[in-house]
């Protein structure tokens, strides 16, 4: 293996280059430069010093994005102590219970989550800090609380005359192996487990990102974070990469609403752009097909002179709907529709997909928009090696198996578990089925856990099914479940638009009622769907917007 360099020295070295440059902006609000999040992680590593953290001690961190959020992650590892970052949207139960099992010493909140957790329930805490403003909400040392309330004093008496690039020197760790920080996956099952990544995984991200995409992102530019840093996609792939390169990191700080997110993309006019599916399908479907799915256009795009000048300008209307100044769109964490990709690659827009995991930090396979093969999920990354684990990959799938410098080191106190996943020649195993070419492109057919067994015993893959059905009249997202030896579907239709065309609950049964007719007629009869139910709300879904199926593995019909 090669020598992998310390991971905060990149931290340190990207804050003492671009010290005058906007760095962090919370969408229409502060912006701090490099400079100013220096001072910040200086502050809150006296306050650390001073309250008795020491290296290796846990520090939680469970907040919406925001600048402030960021500063508090990048402060916990240049003072070598490991980070657990908690998902906002956890319920205060899971926060609890995050909190006890990483043994987390400090807890910091954002403002929703303040007020509804009980620390009580946390007793192994020494402090709760307010991610706004880091001020106190519990303390249960007095050394914490005198380190708060003389935060400013002890500052000045460290840096009596100014605090300048020559003070900023942080902790580098001597061990790639070491313990960066431990990520709680909030998987479609339903089970938290506490991934240990090591600080060489988060390098092997960066380095892949710096050599792959940081050729194509000026220093300086504008990028966008939608997703929740504390998933290991948001927090590699649209912070710690981007703060790296001396990137203006704009946080969005709200729910992430389709019409949020492109009229931020409009202002912020992003140099690259890292998404979930959902995000990227909603826009599309919203602000582009409307304007194209017309009887007209579909004359002139099958018309082979004309069609590559509209297809030119359709894509330059897609590309101003992202800002009008990306390299790229990166897709990653969950299936991508296939209609939606296949129109934005008839167009030659730049967009590809990724695939990774928690347990790689995350990323395992991708490739630049220009090698991009549709209906893949890229080739293995640099530091990774990736394997398909069937008699013949290319024709039969089997489970992906991944090894190298990303991956984790285990799950926290989880053995069993550890075990499970991480085999003695240190493939992680993922849990997801693939084909793979004689290039190396990964196709990825579905998690192993979700696929279902057909009558006469064939694979069926409810995810192919979903996409095809997804793409229908009137439907936003599905869900293929087994009742018997039978496929039923859960449908969530678009009440918006049904509204819009004044159609009744009656009326979109018929919609369905030929979409499932029409469904059927383009897949194997043994993957055929017999019955639909209409979902009232959306479905509740993980962090990286997957659905989460166990809660319908019972629903009625």
């Amino acid at each position: 293996m090669e020598p992998i360099p310390s991971f905060n020295s990149y931290i340190e070295k990207s804050i003492i280059e671009n010290w005058d440059l906007d760095a962090l902006t919370d969408y229409k609000g502060v912006t701090l430069q490099y400079k100013d999040v220096a001072r910040k992680i200086e502050k809150l590593h006296i306050m650390f010093e001073n309250s008795g953290v020491e290296r290796g001690d846990k520090i939680a961190i469970c907040g919406r994005n925001s600048a402030n959020w960021a500063v508090a992650f990048l402060a916990t590892l240049t003072y070598g102590a490991v980070a657990v970052p908690v998902l906002h949207e956890f319920t205060p139960d899971q926060i609890y219970n995050v909190v006890n099992h990483s043994e987390a010493k400090l807890l910091f909140v954002g403002d929703v989550v303040a007020k509804t957790i009980d620390a009580t329930k946390m007793p192994a805490l020494e402090g709760v800090i307010y991610i706004p403003d880091y001020s106190l909400v519990v303390s249960r040392t007095n050394k914490l609380t005198y380190a708060r309330e003389h935060l400013n004093e002890l500052f000045g008496k460290r840096y009596p005359k100014a605090f300048r690039q020559n003070h900023v020197s942080y902790y580098k760790e001597e061990n790639p192996d070491e313990l960066a920080l431990i990520n709680y996956t909030s998987g479609t099952t339903g089970f938290s487990k506490g991934v240990m990544l090591p600080y060489r995984a988060l390098w092997g991200n960066l380095d892949f990102t710096m050599k792959k995409i940081g050729v194509h992102v000026p220093r300086g530019a504008n990028t966008v974070s939608i997703l929740p840093m504390a998933h290991m996609y948001g927090m590699s792939f649209e912070f710690i990469f981007e703060f790296c390169h001396g990137c203006h990191i704009f946080f969005l700080t709200r729910v992430p609403s389709p019409a949020v997110i492109a009229q931020a993309f409009k202002d912020i006019k992003p140099a690259i752009i890292i998404a979930v599916p959902l995000v990227i399908e909603k826009i599309i479907r919203k602000n582009v097909f409307p304007k194209i799915q017309n009887h007209k256009m579909r004359l002139l795009m099958n018309m082979p002179v004309i069609s590559k000048k509209v297809k030119q300008r359709i894509c330059e209307e897609v590309f101003e709907a992202f800002g009008g100044n990306l390299y790229e769109v990166v897709v990653g964490g969950a299936p991508f529709n296939q209609e939606v990709e296949a129109f934005l690659k008839s167009i030659d827009f730049p967009i590809t997909v990724g695939y990774g995991a928690t347990e790689c930090a995350p990323i395992i396979t991708y490739t630049d928009w220009s090698e991009f093969v549709p209906t893949s999920c890229g080739k293995a990354v640099i530091h990774m090696e990736v394997k398909i684990d069937s008699p013949d990959p290319q024709n039969v799938p089997g489970e992906i198996l991944a090894r190298g410098t990303n991956t984790m080191l285990g799950y926290f106190k989880n053995e069993e578990a550890t075990r499970l996943a991480l085999d003695s020649e240190g493939w992680y195993h993922t849990g997801d089925l693939a084909l793979m070419d004689e290039n190396g492109y990964v196709f990825i057919k579905g998690r192993s856990k979700n696929m279902l067994l057909g009558a006469n015993g064939q694979n069926i893959y409810p995810e192919e099914v979903e996409d095809k059905l997804n793409s229908m009249t009137l439907v936003v997202e599905s869900l293929i479940v087994q009742r018997g030896d039978k496929l039923a579907a859960l449908i969530y239709p678009d009440y918006d638009e049904a509204q819009n065309l004044g159609f009744s609950k009656e009326d979109l049964q018929h919609v369905m009622e030929q979409n499932l007719i029409e469904l059927n007629q383009v897949i194997p009869s043994y993957s055929k769907v017999s019955s639909f139910k209409l979902q009232d709300e959306e479905f509740e879904k993980t962090p990286k917007k997957s659905i989460k199926r166990y809660l319908y593995r019972d629903v009625e019909f």
